[in-house]
């Protein structure tokens, strides 16, 4: 696995690497903006560790640049540590947050639950599938996602989420089920994370995000898949 690391804090990505490479990665490094955004232009990478306080331009607007054209999983590392922080690094589209001061396991081990989602999404195919009268069409195989014939970008952590929905149509998950599905481990906190990924996938597939038909919301329970959307197999 080839993974970027834009960090401008030299002691700080110095230390990274050096554990990264012992975890047998290719490790490409940046320290700013402009620099980072170039590369995932020009070099194929699998992962992106993301500070967010870089010269030249903010990890924010690298992490949207990105989004544009591609669903590499982005994770990241910064020491603004407050929870709205974290909720905006969610909502302009990555996969995980850290905060620091961090411990290196923890990095590694948010790494390797990264990968293994990639690997999982590699590794088996399923049909295509499609609802209400074909307004939205997810294909597993390719990781595609059309909302009414348009290509809509989901991110590695949206689709997770989705595809973990939708093996256990109406039935109700609660945020530490759809977190350990998702991100490989149980969230600690007040559930604010996994609310903003299902924000940000609503946003994406629903016509009417405030009145959804396809992620409902089951007050003090979680969320389910309407089994009523009229759900068609079509491969």
């Amino acid at each position: 696995m080839r993974i970027l690391l834009v960090e401008d804090e030299i002691s700080i990505r110095d230390v990274l690497k050096s554990y990264l490479l012992k975890e047998g990665w290719d490790v490409l490094t940046s320290g700013d903006g402009v620099d980072a955004l170039n590369k995932t232009q020009k070099i194929k990478v699998d992962l992106v560790i993301l500070d967010l306080m870089i010269p030249k331009l903010s990890g924010e607007e690298v992490c949207r640049e990105i989004r544009k054209t591609s669903n590499v999983p982005i994770l990241i590392v910064s020491s603004k540590s407050r929870e709205e922080d974290m909720i905006k690094g969610l909502n302009i589209g990555a996969d995980d947050y850290i905060t620091k001061p961090f411990r290196i396991q923890e990095v590694l081990a948010r790494i390797n639950a990264l990968q293994r989602r990639v690997n999982m999404f590699t590794q088996k195919a399923k049909p295509i599938m499609s609802f209400n009268r074909r307004s939205l069409v997810i294909n597993f195989e390719s990781k595609e996602v059309f909302v009414d014939d348009n290509l809509v970008r989901l991110t590695l952590t949206e689709f997770k989420l989705l595809d973990a929905l939708l093996k256990k149509p109406g039935k109700v998950l609660s945020r530490e089920d759809l977190s350990y599905h998702v991100q490989g481990y149980r969230y600690i906190g007040d559930g604010r994370t996994m609310d903003a990924h299902i924000k940000n996938l609503r946003k994406k597939i629903e016509k009417d995000p405030k009145n959804p038909i396809y992620i409902i919301t089951r007050v003090g329970a979680g969320y389910q898949f309407n089994v009523e959307a009229d759900r068609v197999h079509v491969g």
